[in-house]
């Protein structure tokens, strides 16, 4: 069964055209800043030209796209960064652009269901992902679908309050995990006290050199990164847990040693789950959104 994938970002848009695990083509178009109709009308033109390079089309889409999402409607709740996605009936008018079924999941949850399927969490019953990037988000996955919750927010891990009352987060409450150890965060605080900009590349690089305030900037957001996955695992008791994002897979060793201590502490007494590296890089969002659609398809949903 040959089915597309779609993963909707806030600067580009890709699409796959894939049979079971093989990728048979695959095309990137940029994300119209204008947003609303014009990203629907550029989802429908990646899956016209993704289809005609594979030379078949898919019977279906699989759609990977940020934002809280109501997946009965089929509707994008909001999007942060892409204009004109509130409340937006993504799926009815992509089906009407396309002709073809629509399954929505969100980005993060994709690509933790890749990683279940295809990647680190391969042949486990239960994973726990997190991507610590420009942001951070995740996914767990039972029984090998993916944990969406009662009203479609389950999986905002990077949503987890670590410190109340601290910095303000992109979602608009303070001291999330993600407001404390992502990419923007980093930048935020190494800028603040080196008095000028500093991005997480040249974070990475005075951390190296031994720089004393790259160390401490870089280790305090390692080990909020490990505490929060110890609750996570608390909370969900995955059989094994995966980190991912460029920001992870990029940082020093010295990140992850400080990260797993914080990880093995907040879990003293309780069993821990293997911690392990994410293995399908930027290709699981849409190998997650290609996913879902076979998961649904096969399940007769819709």
């Amino acid at each position: 069964m040959r089915v597309v994938g779609l993963d909707l970002g806030g600067t580009k848009i890709a699409a796959g055209v894939f049979d079971g695990e093989k990728l048979l083509s695959k095309v990137v178009l940029p994300t119209p800043e204008e947003g609303g109709i014009a990203v629907v009308k550029a989802l429908a033109e990646a899956t016209q030209r993704v289809e005609a390079e594979a030379g078949t089309p898919g019977v279906a889409i699989g759609l990977g796209t940020p934002g809280p999402l109501d997946f009965k409607e089929g509707v994008i709740r909001f999007t942060p960064n892409i204009r004109g996605l509130v409340n937006f009936p993504i799926r009815r008018l992509l089906e009407e652009a396309t002709g073809r079924p629509v399954y929505l999941e969100n980005d993060a949850n994709a690509a933790a269901l890749a990683e279940h399927h295809l990647g680190a969490a391969r042949g486990e019953a239960s994973s726990l992902f997190l991507t610590v990037s420009t942001g951070i988000g995740g996914g767990v996955v039972l029984g090998g679908r993916v944990l969406r919750g009662e009203r479609g927010q389950g999986g905002e891990l990077g949503h987890i309050t670590l410190l109340p009352g601290g910095p303000l987060c992109g979602c608009g409450l303070e001291g999330c995990l993600e407001a404390l150890a992502a990419g923007r965060a980093l930048e935020r605080e190494a800028s603040y006290a080196y008095n000028r900009r500093v991005d997480t590349k040249e974070l990475f690089q005075l951390f190296l050199e031994g720089e004393p305030k790259a160390k401490r900037i870089l280790l305090q957001a390692a080990r909020y990164v490990g505490t929060g996955l110890a609750s996570l695992v608390k909370a969900f008791d995955p059989g094994v847990v995966v980190l991912g994002g460029g920001l992870a897979l990029n940082a020093p060793l010295a990140y992850w040693e400080a990260l797993e201590e914080a990880y093995r502490h907040y879990l003293s007494g309780w069993e821990v789950p293997p911690l392990r590296r994410a293995l399908l890089g930027g290709e699981a969002g849409l190998l997650g959104a290609a996913l879902t659609a076979y998961l649904e398809v096969g399940n007769g949903s819709r």
